[in-house]
């Protein structure tokens, strides 16, 4: 199922979300909360996780720190939120770590299990961008570059087994290109190298790349979503630019280890959606292209299981693995 009719499904779920909460879970926390992030700072999941940090604090009555350990698919920072036992620590999770790198990697910790979904935040579109001095304007003049230059041009990447990694795949599966898979341990790297023209395209999120792309220094040539995005509204879809099937979002979702108490998770969800509702959040994640969507838990949950099923069925039959 596709994320937008996910989101659909799903939109109703704040007011639930809302209820009382036992006087326990008030109380927590007593100490700063460390907030996860599996990629290097400047990427979209480092981005959505200070959206909801800087707000989530004041609510909780404690910092929340945001800490970056990126690498392995994002992987890194959700096995050690898995493995935490100091009640304090939650994951900025994104569908990288919880829908595509278990179908693919050998993990420390069991994604389904030792990991609860908690508080669904939003979805982003994928967004395929070049470098300037690749000199094309248009999806089509990519392929045909491409096609001319079988395994010369370069795709970047924030790790294999990430969104950028799968929509590429996908994007080679439908225009029949052979192009070369560039990993990196984070968007923020990995666009360097882009700017750069180190390497010649990424097919990254889009707060990753929104302001360069606003700035000049890389060209957008198509959004991988079923319609345009507000940021970007001259810049056609992925079926409008000549290609269908190449739909790719991230979404992101604050995670806890599974033996967190119940009424904290609760607890965790209500605060999180009240910084959800805010103006200033809104508009700041409203900024970067992203799409907010309130669920429940048992909505999250139910979301998380589909999205695993999916990616899991996609990357079978597309026979993708790492390289």
């Amino acid at each position: 199922m596709h994320m937008r009719n996910l989101l659909a499904i799903f939109a109703m779920g704040m007011a639930a979300a809302t209820a009382s909460l036992p006087v326990a879970a008030q109380d927590w926390p007593t100490r700063p909360v460390r907030l996860l992030v599996g990629s290097a700072p400047g990427g979209g999941t480092d981005a959505m996780a200070r959206a909801v940090a800087d707000r989530l604090g004041p609510l909780l009555k404690q910092p929340v720190l945001v800490e970056n350990r990126s690498g392995a698919s994002n992987t890194l920072a959700a096995d050690a939120t898995a493995k935490s036992t100091d009640g304090l620590t939650m994951l900025m999770g994104v569908s990288t770590a919880h829908a595509i790198a278990p179908h693919l990697l050998k993990l420390g910790y069991d994604s389904n299990k030792d990991l609860v979904p908690v508080a669904f935040v939003g979805a982003v579109p994928n967004v395929l961008v070049v470098t300037n001095g690749l000199g094309v304007d248009s999806v089509a003049a990519l392929v045909k570059l491409a096609k001319s230059k079988p395994g010369q041009l370069n795709y970047a990447t924030s790790g294999a087994g990430s969104t950028q990694h799968i929509a590429a795949e996908i994007f080679k599966d439908a225009t029949g290109v052979f192009i070369t898979h560039i990993p990196y341990r984070g968007s923020g790297p990995a666009l360097v190298d882009l700017i750069g023209g180190q390497v010649q395209m990424s097919f990254d999120t889009l707060p990753s790349v929104l302001g360069q792309i606003k700035s000049g220094k890389i060209k957008a040539l198509a959004v991988a979503s079923a319609k345009r995005n507000p940021q970007l509204p001259n810049v056609p879809t992925m079926a409008e630019a000549g290609v269908k099937g190449v739909e790719m979002s991230a979404w992101y979702g604050i995670y806890m280890p599974s033996s967190t108490p119940k009424d904290v998770q609760a607890r965790v969800l209500t605060e999180v959606n009240k910084v959800l509702a805010m103006p200033e959040t809104k508009a700041r994640l409203d900024a970067i292209g992203a799409e907010i969507t309130p669920m429940t838990q048992a909505q999250f949950q139910e979301f998380h299981d589909a999205e695993y099923k999916r990616f899991g069925d996609l990357i079978a039959k597309k026979h993708i693995k790492l390289d």
